[in-house]
């Protein structure tokens, strides 16, 4: 499945929203905060008119069905340049290998921790699954 430019987060203030208002969860080598986003009306699909097939296919995906994400890396948690990309970069892979374990409608903040470099990617995979798991939870809860 493609990351797609409307699924990165990027302004600040949707980073400084998602940490007020949004849930932290400790997944071992990163940090994942989690924020529900309501539904904005108008959206594609919010409306009882019929859509035109021709601009359906290329709409992108309704507001309340996208999962966003931003991704952290700080010089004090994980190292220089080179460390800070490698650590995104496995970051922003195991989301778009997993996106659809993301509950819909959930902008996600990954946070780089130390470790995050000396962990294998096996490893940040199952603790990105597990915090998916534990999201799906209480959002159903």
């Amino acid at each position: 499945m493609r990351f797609r430019p409307e699924q990165h987060l990027r302004r600040q203030s949707d980073f400084r929203v998602i940490r007020e208002r949004g849930r932290r969860l400790t997944c071992g080598p990163f940090t994942l905060w989690c924020l529900r986003r309501e539904p904005a009306a108008g959206t594609i699909g919010d409306s009882a008119a019929p859509l035109d097939p021709a601009t359906v296919a290329e709409a992108p995906a309704p507001s309340g069905t996208l999962r966003r994400v931003g991704v952290v890396a700080s010089s004090a948690a994980v190292g220089n340049a080179v460390k800070r990309a490698r650590a995104k970069r496995r970051l922003r892979e195991v989301f778009r290998q997993h996106q659809e374990q993301v509950p819909a409608g959930c902008d996600l903040l990954l946070i780089a921790r130390t470790s995050i470099n000396r962990s294998s990617y096996s490893e940040i995979e199952r603790h990105f699954l597990e915090g998916c798991r534990q999201i799906s939870v209480r959002a159903h809860a």
